[in-house]
């Protein structure tokens, strides 16, 4: 397994070893000891599945204190995009994001700590992607997002005609916000 940092500090891209044969491949996806010699030790509170067409934006989720979430990021089954923006106020890098193509078929993993909003977009025909969540399980009350397409952000989620769901489409933009993740996503 190789566990690259990226230009966000805790977030990390991990490509897990592929083991590839006449049949196709297999991934080992979690290995405790593996993933505690880079600090992912759980505990795991939640494993989520989503299935999802093209064009597909599923952005900016997190969650707020005590309820704050990290995340493991796999792509099952066709292509994503997926996306990480630092929304820790007190971090150099706060508004930055950074993204990485997960893929069915690469095995890549993106590791997204608490303090950071997460997104992706669709880029196959369809796209079965699985995320373990760390921290508290999912509470309504403590759910935030951030808008996909606000323009301090400028993230190019690469599709033309997205497809949102109402809250994705109508959430606030980072800068309207911000307040409420200064004691919340530490």
């Amino acid at each position: 397994m190789t566990v690259t940092p990226t230009a966000l500090d805790g977030v990390l891209l991990i490509e897990p070893r592929l083991f590839p044969d006449q049949r196709g491949h297999l991934i080992v996806t979690w290995k405790a000891a593996e993933y505690a010699e880079h600090g992912l030790s759980g505990p795991w509170t939640q494993d989520n599945v989503s299935q999802s067409r093209q064009g597909v934006i599923r952005a900016l989720h997190l969650q707020l204190a005590p309820h704050a979430q990290g995340k493991l990021v796999s792509a099952l089954s066709g292509t994503i995009y997926d996306v990480a923006v630092d929304v820790r106020p007190d971090s150099p890098t706060y508004g930055q994001h950074v993204g990485f193509e997960l893929s069915g078929e690469n095995g890549k993993q993106l590791w997204i700590s608490p303090g950071f909003a997460h997104g992706f977009s669709v880029l196959s025909e369809q796209a079965i992607v699985s995320y373990k969540c760390s921290g508290g399980a999912f509470m309504p009350e403590s759910a935030r997002s951030i808008r996909w397409n606000d323009p301090a952000l400028g993230i190019d989620w690469r599709v033309d005609d997205p497809i949102l769901n109402e809250r994705d489409a109508e959430a606030p933009l980072l800068a309207d916000v911000a307040f409420e993740f200064a004691d919340s996503v530490r």
